[in-house]
């Protein structure tokens, strides 16, 4: 379906756009009322994350014969990630592309996955998520009430500022940065010795645009995505960490699809997390080329020794936490 018929199918469904029956469909010669389940997500249109959530919405239809449908609000229509975290656990929201940032706010593990220069790329990372990593988030979801689906890509992040180029840890002294609530990049970003102040992505631009900070952190995809670039002039690429994108489902709508239905969600998400991460990978190859090739932008390599021995302290205060056995763990997984 298309996006702008989606758009317009959102709007009309109103006060039930939660609700179960929307469509009937035809299996074995019987009329059966389709469940329509909501997808939200933060992201702006054409970010591999918003691109992968049509390719899911594709999948679930043709793998339930039509017996699923997916509607999908993406760019913070219903409101930013913390905000469908919470919709998620009451059941308000069936599904989330959510972000790691947010959702440490309720497992607070899954924040240690940003550890500074701990995965050199998406792949590293999703090796270590594969194996029983992963299997000790899905528990940690569980407990909160949310499935997890699939671990989709974040990216590897880099600083942009309005300033001028980031190329050892003292260039970003005096600097503010927007980051995430993310208490891992705050972490990173003060030993860095910058000032940080947290602002909802929807609100960066204008942000950035108006000097309420001088710069922020993401990956390639979102900078170019959401145009940041226009405000801020100086790509640094200083890769200091990795995010996660965790695909979340809520209990009470798995429940309302049934075993089936949930298997073919989970292996629908599997298969649109291919391609997502698959895309940020183009992305950061393309985008990269693209920068470069901008003379509005000015792209610089960063003192890669000098980030690294800086934040070594953020290591050792997250080990300090009381999951520092995760920590450990997970640190040792990547290191594998």
């Amino acid at each position: 379906m298309p996006i702008e018929m989606r758009r317009r199918t959102f709007l009309a469904a109103g006060a039930g756009l939660f609700a179960a029956p929307a469509i009937l469909s035809l299996t074995g010669g019987r009329a059966r009322a389709a469940t329509t389940l909501t997808l939200g997500h933060g992201a702006a249109a054409g970010n591999p994350r918003a691109v992968a959530a049509e390719k899911f919405a594709e999948l679930v239809k043709a793998q339930t014969n039509g017996e699923i449908a997916i509607n999908i609000a993406g760019s913070e229509q219903l409101g930013n990630d913390v905000a469908m975290l919470t919709s998620i656990r009451t059941g308000s929201l069936d599904l989330t592309a959510n972000s790691q940032g947010a959702a440490s706010g309720i497992v607070p593990e899954i924040a240690a996955l940003g550890l500074p220069f701990l995965f050199r790329d998406a792949a590293a990372a999703i090796r270590v998520l594969e194996g029983p990593i992963g299997t000790d988030l899905d528990a940690a979801f569980g407990k909160v009430g949310m499935i997890p689906l699939d671990w989709w890509d974040n990216g590897i992040r880099h600083v942009t500022n309005a300033r001028l180029p980031v190329a050892t840890p003292e260039d970003l002294k005096g600097l503010k940065i927007r980051t995430p609530a993310d208490p891992m990049t705050i972490y990173i970003f003060t030993a860095l010795g910058a000032a940080t102040q947290q602002i909802a992505f929807s609100e960066l631009y204008v942000a950035l645009q108006q000097g309420v900070v001088d710069g922020q952190e993401n990956p390639l995809a979102n900078i170019a995505s959401s145009k940041l670039y226009e405000v801020n002039k100086y790509i640094s690429l200083t890769a200091h960490k990795w995010e996660s994108t965790p695909f979340l489902m809520s209990p009470i709508a798995a429940a309302r699809v049934g075993k089936d239905g949930l298997a073919a969600i989970k292996a629908a998400a599997k298969e649109a997390g291919v391609l997502q991460r698959r895309l940020m990978a183009e992305a950061d190859v393309k985008l990269l080329a693209d920068f470069k090739a901008n003379p509005a932008v000015a792209v610089n390599e960063v003192d890669h020794a000098a980030f690294v021995q800086a934040t070594e302290p953020v290591n050792a205060a997250w080990i300090d936490k009381p999951f520092g056995g995760f920590v450990k763990r997970l640190i040792d997984a990547a290191k594998a």
